[in-house]
């Protein structure tokens, strides 16, 4: 991260955040921030029906622009999406059809009217989609308005190459496009939206850069790029990513509870990292936070799920995730709110603990679910159960039709047998 003293309200709120990597112009975008408002992009390919929580740092980063009086551009990658981001992968993408990438952005773009105000005015959010100008590109023209711009020396070069091909994994040609495909993103972008700053994840650092080095090239105006840090637990552990799956953000693929927990299960030591990226939270209210120890520290997790969840979901499932929570592992009380899923009956009556603790998305496999059992990590209806391999009766089911499973002080799931 820079230590470089910024002077716009904008980069400095990112520095101070901890949201900067690397900037390409650092002086340049500062100056522009300080004197006009800065309109940046972010792009989202439509790969599923939501995104996950490693994509929360870029909306973040669209809100931190729009708060300091930037206009945040949110690009939808309906073009891009048909081709695949490389980057970071060993395999090309399963190549998914027009209407599936229609609906996966339909989802998708609920969630950012959550974080940023969209409209009209100077300092609204707009959300475009690139397959409205790429799928217009005849291949001959593509290669000669853009081609020669690219050198296959420079582009072999760039990490998202580079790493590909020294893990000898193929590439195909399709996905060799996908860095020309972004930055002719900027080209447009900057042409249509006046659109001067592409921000990204370090692992766009080549595909942004090249964009930037477009723009400047063929219009000669100003273009600038910024990266996060790639995000990890304190652990390093990959952020987002749990036994159970994704993180995902759209509420069909994870309830608001699920989402609560996964901030408050946050290692002790990523609590004001994660306050600083991913709350409103003042940085003077985070530093009383970070001054707590011991077991107070929990009242550190639980302040950052009730924000993190609140800019989500809002502030009433925020509290009754909480409610839930503390009355199901600090009370021993049920509630509405609590994940339940249901498993049909012959799966479960009859059926090993260890067993049902793994269908029911506690542990990862039976073996697990016996260790933990072992060590009086696994508890059934509020009960530690040191043997995994016990058997699951009728009389487990309580009054509301469900058997209550834990694993660990901070995992819980309801299954009820259908």
């Amino acid at each position: 991260m820079t230590d470089q003293s910024f002077q716009s309200d904008f980069l400095t709120t990112l520095q101070a955040r901890g949201y900067i990597h690397q900037i390409t112009h650092p002086a340049e975008l500062d100056a522009a921030a300080k004197s006009g408002v800065v309109a940046g992009y972010i792009g989202f390919d439509a790969t599923a029906p939501s995104l996950h929580v490693g994509s929360l740092i870029q909306i973040m980063m669209l809100r931190r622009l729009q708060q300091a009086g930037g206009k945040p551009i949110v690009l939808m990658g309906g073009g891009t999406t048909k081709v695949g981001d490389p980057t970071g992968k060993d395999a090309s993408r399963p190549q998914l059809t027009d209407e599936t990438i229609q609906s996966n952005i339909d989802t998708i773009k609920t969630v950012f009217a959550k974080f940023l105000t969209f409209g009209d005015g100077p300092t609204d959010a707009i959300m475009v989609n690139n397959d409205e100008w790429l799928s217009t590109y005849g291949y001959i023209q593509f290669l000669r308005d853009f081609g020669t711009q690219f050198t296959v020396n420079r582009m072999l070069a760039f990490d998202s190459v580079k790493l590909r091909l020294e893990r000898e994994q193929p590439m195909t040609f399709l996905e060799f496009n996908y860095m020309l495909m972004q930055s002719v993103d900027f080209l447009e972008l900057n042409r249509s939206l006046k659109v001067t700053l592409q921000m990204g994840g370090s692992d766009q650092w080549g595909n942004i850069v090249s964009g930037v080095d477009l723009v400047r090239r063929v219009d000669q105006k100003a273009a600038f790029g910024l990266t996060t840090p790639l995000l990890t637990t304190a652990s390093g552990g990959k952020m987002g990513k749990t036994a159970q799956g994704a993180i995902w953000l759209n509420p069909e693929q994870l309830s608001p509870y699920d989402y609560w927990q996964f901030w408050r299960n946050a290692e002790d030591a990523d609590v004001g990292r994660f306050m600083r990226l991913f709350t409103d939270l003042s940085l003077e209210e985070i530093a009383g936070f970070e001054a707590l120890e011991g077991a107070a520290i929990n009242d550190a997790k639980k302040a950052l799920a009730d924000a993190a969840t609140t800019l989500l979901h809002g502030a009433d499932a925020a509290a009754s995730a909480r409610a839930a929570a503390e009355s199901a592992f600090e009370q021993g009380t049920l509630s509405a709110d609590l994940p339940t899923i249901e498993l049909p009956a012959s799966e479960v009556i009859g059926a090993m603990l260890a067993a049902v603790a793994t269908r029911a998305g506690l542990t990862a496999s039976n073996g697990e679910a016996r260790r933990l059992a072992q060590g009086g990590g696994l508890r059934l209806n509020d009960e530690a159960i040191a043997d995994g391999a016990r058997l699951i009766e009728t009389s487990d089911v309580n009054a509301d039709g469900v058997i209550k499973l834990a694993a660990g002080k901070k995992k819980l799931m309801l299954v009820r047998p259908v």
